[in-house]
């Protein structure tokens, strides 16, 4: 009776040994799954990080070539409208020499029309610079704030890289620690 009892006291340590080791491979198996769930996350996070930075980038060359486009138009402008000013002044110039050919009595009256037209021409080409000046100003400024924007944008898409990175990381250690207490309480 006594080597009954002791044989299925034996028997029944083994079979309890047996399936510890079972619960704790399958235990050790969910851990694994859950690490590599967690680096898989990382590695979106990383990747999703790394296209926003692109995309602000993109941005930002956009903005500097439009704000270039911008000062080359206000210079154009401004080339045209001295242009039309020193044209204006030659066509003066050439009606006055015709008026004074014509007559000394029709000579002073060109010549004073003359004096007008120049006077005329020279604060047009004057308010011409000055309206160049001043869009040209306005560009430097539209540039300045592109480049401005381009930096916010930067900034903000790396932050975001870091707290989507940091997130992802603490949610993965959170259920790989979470496992790990399973697995101690198992």
């Amino acid at each position: 009776m006594k080597k009954l009892l002791l044989s299925l006291s034996l028997i029944f340590a083994m079979g309890v040994s047996i399936t510890s080791c079972r619960e704790v491979k399958e235990n050790v198996d969910s851990a694994g799954d859950a690490i590599e769930s967690a680096a898989d996350a990382t590695k979106d996070a990383a990747g999703n990080a790394v296209d926003a930075a692109g995309n602000a980038v993109n941005n930002a060359k956009d903005a500097a070539g439009n704000a270039v486009d911008a000062a080359g138009n206000v210079i154009e402008g401004a080339k045209d409208a001295a242009g039309n000013a020193v044209d204006a002044a030659g066509n003066v110039i050439e009606g006055a020499k015709d008026a004074a050919g014509n007559a000394v009595d029709a000579a002073g009256n060109a010549v004073n029309n003359a004096k007008d037209a120049a006077g005329n021409a020279v604060d047009a080409a004057g308010n011409a610079v000055k309206n160049a000046k001043d869009a040209a100003g306005n560009a430097v400024d539209a540039a300045g704030n592109a480049v401005n924007n381009v930096k916010d944008a930067a900034g903000n898409a790396v932050d975001g890289a870091k707290k989507t990175a940091t997130d992802a990381t603490k949610d993965a250690a959170n259920k790989v620690g979470n496992k790990v207490d399973q697995i101690k309480k198992n």
